[in-house]
């Protein structure tokens, strides 16, 4: 069943200090939503708040789907793993496992207590290691891995979860130029072939632009802006957001956007049309 997840007028705190205030958005079935917005601006909060891993001081989040709607704060952990996964930063590296024991982890949601893998779970992790590009190292110990690699591997065991919602924190962040490009096609991959609903927070703007369907600019803990692409990664709006000039033009040839933050010393170029 394809499934929404609705953050409704969410406050967040570290402490007594405010951090998000108001933000409302809506991650839908087969649409990328990019959390955007400059360090600090509280989209990695939000994200991990749509996950339950940080409290609410205000507001609610909330699947819709075909049964209806369902506040998060009923569901059990194990309800709620099997609804949506987070892949986000704050991983630490376990030793001696292999790959395919780590990529394992994921399918706990699934498993009754003490049973072994079954068929279903052997399936769901071999595709999540094929769709990372990473079974041909399935069985090296993870203690061996570049950073880059273990990104892969923890992005497979979210894969391995089979949830209908993945909410992503920085997917690209250790990985180079190919795997990069890689992540993005798998998370179109995720929204177009399979009806996922996908969140991902990402710093370049020029991947957001690539892969978004929608858009949520934030700064300073509030949305600056919401809506497509277009109607959002605007010269304006950046600009205001980040604080410095920046041009966004789009590709004579591919039609994409390009954004290019401008420094001081930095000369605006020629360009047909800046949006």
């Amino acid at each position: 069943m394809r499934t929404s997840l609705i953050g409704e007028g969410l406050d967040l705190r570290y402490g007594r200090a405010p951090v998000v205030h108001g933000v409302s958005l809506e991650l839908r079935p087969g649409a990328v939503t990019a959390l955007l917005g400059p360090n600090g601006s509280g989209k990695s909060t939000v994200l991990r708040t749509l996950a339950r891993l940080h409290p609410l001081s205000a507001g609610e989040v909330r699947l819709a789907g075909e049964a209806g709607e369902r506040s998060t704060a009923l569901l059990s952990a194990k309800e709620l793993a099997t609804a949506l996964t987070l892949f986000s930063q704050s991983r630490t590296c376990p030793q001696g496992l292999s790959v395919r024991e780590v990529v394992a982890f994921g399918r706990h949601p699934h498993r009754r207590r003490f049973a072994g893998l079954g068929e279903a779970d052997r399936a769901a992790i071999g595709r999540a290691m094929e769709m990372t590009g990473i079974a041909d190292f399935a069985d090296r110990g993870v203690g061996e891995l570049s950073g880059g690699e273990m990104q892969r591997v923890w992005l497979a065991s979210c894969l391995a979860q089979d949830t209908g919602i993945v909410l992503l924190d920085e997917p690209t962040t250790h990985l180079d130029l190919r795997y990069q490009i890689e992540t993005l096609d798998l998370v179109r991959g995720l929204a177009e072939d399979h009806g996922t609903a996908v969140g991902i927070v990402l710093h370049d703007l020029d991947h957001a632009a690539r892969i978004a369907d929608h858009v949520v600019l934030l700064r300073k803990g509030r949305v600056h802006a919401v809506g497509t692409v277009d109607e959002v990664l605007t010269s304006q709006n950046l600009s205001e957001v980040y604080e410095l000039p920046i041009d966004v033009l789009r590709d004579p040839a591919g039609g994409r956007l390009r954004i290019d933050a401008l420094g001081h010393r930095t000369p605006r170029r020629a360009a047909p049309a800046a949006l």
